[in-house]
Formats: C-alpha cells, sequence, structure tokens
C-alpha cells in the first residue's frame, strides 16, 4: 500500500472493484453497523446476519471489518446471572421457535446490566414474542430474586394469564429458584429455558435489549441514574406505542396488538 502510495481505505476499495464474492454481505455489514452506532461488534453482526438469512462465517465478518475499518465503538460487558445449576433447569421448550398466532402464547424475560458512571443499574423485562411488545418491567439497583418476582406479579396484573402460556429465559439462578418457578407453575405457565450460553435461543430479548441501548443509553448522556431511569421508562412507553416495526406491518407493538384484537 505505501509503495502505490494509495491510503489504506482506497487500496481496498479498487481491491474489491477487481471481484468480491461478498459484496452483498460488505455492503450489510457496513449498513448494520451504521444503523447501530458503532456499537455492533463481529458477533452481533453475525447474528444479525444469519438472522436475516445470510451464511458467512465469522472470521470472514472479522476480515471484513478490519478492510472497512468498522470498530466496536464501546467496549460492553453483559450480565450474566448463571451461577451453575442452583435449583432445577427447564428443557428448551420455545428451541428458536418465536411464532405465535396471537398475544399471550410465548413470554421471553432476561435481565440486562447498565452503567452510568460510577453507578449500575438492572432492568428485567417480560417480552411478548408475538408483537415484541414489554408486558412488564422491574428497574433494580440490585440483581436480587425480588427483582424478578415483582416483574411477575405486574405481568400478571396486566395480562390475562391462560394456561399453556410459556416463558422462556435463559438458566440464569432467578430462573432456577424455587419461588420463581412455583409463581409460574402457580398460573399455569410452562418454564423453557436457553441452553446454557447460547443467547441465539433467546435473540427476542437480545434484540430488544440492543435497540434499548443504540437508540437511548449509547447517543445520550445523562446527569445521573436516576435522570437515566426516568428515560428509560419513558422509552419503553414510547418503544410498545409509538415505535413502529415493520415486521408488524409499521405499526407499533399496541398498536398491532389492538388492530388484530379488533379483527379477530
Amino acid at each position: 500500500m505505501k509503495a502505490s502510495g494509495l491510503s489504506r481505505s482506497t487500496y481496498y476499495y479498487h481491491l474489491r472493484q477487481r471481484a468480491d464474492r461478498y459484496a452483498k454481505e460488505r455492503e450489510r455489514i457496513r449498513s448494520i453497523h451504521a444503523q447501530n452506532r458503532g456499537c455492533y461488534g463481529y458477533r452481533r453482526i453475525d447474528s444479525q446476519l444469519r438472522n436475516e438469512g445470510f451464511r458467512i462465517n465469522h472470521k470472514t465478518i472479522c476480515r471484513i471489518m478490519r478492510e472497512e475499518l468498522l470498530k466496536n465503538v464501546r467496549k460492553r460487558n453483559k450480565y450474566r446471572s448463571y451461577k451453575g445449576e442452583v435449583g432445577k433447569t427447564a428443557p428448551n421448550i420455545v428451541n428458536r421457535d418465536f411464532s405465535t398466532t396471537g398475544p399471550n402464547q410465548k413470554w421471553t424475560t432476561d435481565v440486562t446490566q447498565i452503567n452510568i458512571g460510577m453507578d449500575k443499574c438492572y432492568l428485567s423485562p417480560i417480552l411478548d414474542m408475538y408483537n415484541g411488545e414489554i408486558v412488564s418491567y422491574t428497574i433494580s439497583d440490585h440483581p436480587d430474586l425480588r427483582m424478578v418476582m415483582e416483574m411477575l406479579d405486574r405481568a400478571y396484573a396486566a395480562r390475562e394469564v391462560k394456561a399453556g402460556l410459556m416463558l422462556h429465559s435463559d438458566q440464569g439462578w432467578h430462573y432456577q429458584h424455587y419461588g420463581y418457578q412455583k409463581s409460574l407453575k402457580d398460573h399455569n405457565i410452562v418454564q423453557s429455558m436457553s441452553r446454557k450460553g447460547n443467547c441465539l435461543d433467546n435473540a427476542m430479548m437480545e434484540n430488544f435489549f440492543g435497540i434499548m441501548k443504540s437508540e437511548l443509553l449509547y447517543p445520550n448522556t445523562f446527569r445521573n441514574m436516576d435522570h437515566f431511569k426516568q428515560e428509560l421508562r419513558k422509552y419503553i412507553e414510547y418503544y410498545n406505542n409509538d415505535r413502529i416495526k415493520l415486521r408488524l406491518k409499521g405499526m407499533s407493538p399496541v398498536q398491532y396488538r389492538t388492530h388484530n384484537s379488533i379483527l379477530s
């Protein structure tokens, strides 16, 4: 490159012009990276591409990102609640089949950690796989059992729970706990768990966390943790009621649920 007098990006541009068998993938990688404000590394881009039907090796994704000078601008640590088998685990009944024919058939839940300065908080939501709507949530300063139990109680108050509803999660200690599992059983909810260490088994919740962080957390600054919590509550309200989704025919989650309930 020095001998040619070309910059790195220009050199690779001309190199690609000759023949690029990954032209479509390259364009989509650039687009995903830009849409997420540079917050996606190769793992999330790999996951997104696979969700879209692309078949490309993760090493090739890494190479393309290096050539395009695409870097993950913010290193993030995912909260992990797995502490081994501290209670009973459940089979993976959902098994990446996120399809439903109506609301309140399949729910999913997880916990994400959020850092504002030196402070931490934890968001624990339940998401309806039917329309991506947040059914209930809690925001806590501590990732304790009360956080998820309160989340369940709010979900029971918000929705009519019918027998056979599935609630999917990872194998975190909260979801193995006797009290959590008893609450599900008392409400005739079928428990499903991802395989250990496999985030794709809970892709819908991972997707929500990614959207929330890329649209709310990373582009903005917050005075303190209380300020962030206020904005997070506003964002979830916006996400449910106003933020349109292409897969929901250009409607928000609540609009989609309400529209289809009128038709049925």
